[in-house]
């Protein structure tokens, strides 16, 4: 009997105590005071101010704080972040990006040439840009080029040849004075020429020649007025183009070019090749109208120093036409092969 009513005491212990404490949470709640509905405005009721006959006051309570969109309120009560007491407040005075006003620094000083200057003085500077003037622009140069300077052994007397040129002068204007000829050992001179022209540059490659050509050829010495082209051809071939309209209206032109083939940096394979023309016969000098004179030559030279290079080649030369015709009947042959010996030399 006293065992079944144990439980049943136990139970209503419990629930008294359970009633006592929510008694007590509520009791703790008559002391915080709650904010109260706002008043009607008497003057305005809510009906008169629907109707549009009046206009009710509005509060006067504060609006609440906006808060930090970077910072919720409650991420900052769990101490995730702080928000910024600022947030949400107007400055009207703050800028920021490119809303600065202007300001009323004085510029920069310019950038000048001349500040070595101030560590070397000007009278060092000046001398110093007087040189610089001079090694990089408006300065005269000069060079002296033997292209061919060769012995011919081979169709016909064994002979000898030159052809070569110097200049002086700047990048644009120079003078230029050129020499080729050749003749047999031990014999009179067949024939030779020399050229004094102007040269001016027509672009970064090529130079406009004119000027006078005075032959020294004994049977039939000329003078011819001259202009031609002369430079570098896309794929590195050396051109040189010539046209000469003599004294006596006899109108000849020349057209050359060659290409150094590298095998080493200092071996060096020469194919060249050279065309005469004419516009009509010139029998005293042995000319025919056309292609009066071909040749094909093919040299290798070995560059002891850049400046001095010997070489060995073979060179065919023919006349053709009214030209073959010519040197037979004086007693020369049209043409031939022959083993050529030379140096090639500049400075």
């Amino acid at each position: 009997m006293t065992r079944a009513l144990l439980p049943l005491g136990l139970a209503a212990l419990l629930a008294g105590g359970a009633a006592q404490a929510q008694e007590m949470d509520h009791a703790g709640h008559q002391g915080m005071a709650m904010p109260a509905a706002p008043a009607p405005d008497a003057a305005c009721p809510p009906e008169h101010a629907a109707m549009g006959h009046c206009k009710a006051a509005t509060s006067s309570a504060p609006a609440p704080a906006p808060s930090d969109p970077q910072c919720p309120p409650e991420h900052a009560a769990m101490g995730h972040c702080q928000s910024d007491p600022h947030a949400g407040h107007a400055m009207p005075q703050a800028t920021g990006g490119t809303a600065l006003p202007a300001g009323n620094a004085p510029p920069p000083p310019a950038p000048v040439a001349d500040y070595a200057d101030r560590f070397w003085g000007a009278e060092a500077m000046a001398a110093s840009r007087a040189a610089l003037r001079r090694e990089h622009g408006g300065m005269a140069f000069s060079q002296v080029m033997i292209d061919l300077a060769e012995a011919r052994i081979g169709a016909g007397p064994d002979g000898y040849r030159w052809s070569g040129e110097g200049w002086f002068g700047g990048d644009i204007n120079r003078l230029v004075v050129k020499s080729e000829g050749e003749g047999a050992f031990g014999g009179r001179l067949d024939e030779g020429e020399a050229q004094a022209l102007y040269s001016r540059a027509v672009g970064p490659y090529f130079n406009l020649q004119a000027g006078v050509r005075q032959d020294f050829r004994a049977a039939a010495p000329r003078t011819y007025a001259t202009i031609g082209v002369e430079g570098l051809a896309p794929y590195w071939f050396e051109i040189d183009a010539a046209a000469f309209l003599s004294t006596d209206g006899e109108l000849t032109a020349r057209v050359g070019a060659y290409y150094d083939q590298r095998v080493t940096q200092r071996l060096i394979l020469q194919p060249r090749v050279e065309l005469d023309l004419a516009a009509q016969d010139v029998p005293a000098a042995g000319i025919g109208a056309g292609l009066s004179e071909a040749e094909l030559g093919l040299r290798l030279r070995y560059e002891i120093a850049r400046e001095f290079a010997p070489y060995v080649g073979v060179s065919w030369r023919r006349k053709t036409g009214r030209s073959a015709d010519y040197a037979r009947a004086s007693g020369e042959d049209a043409g031939g092969a022959a083993l050529v010996l030379g140096i090639r030399a500049w400075f």
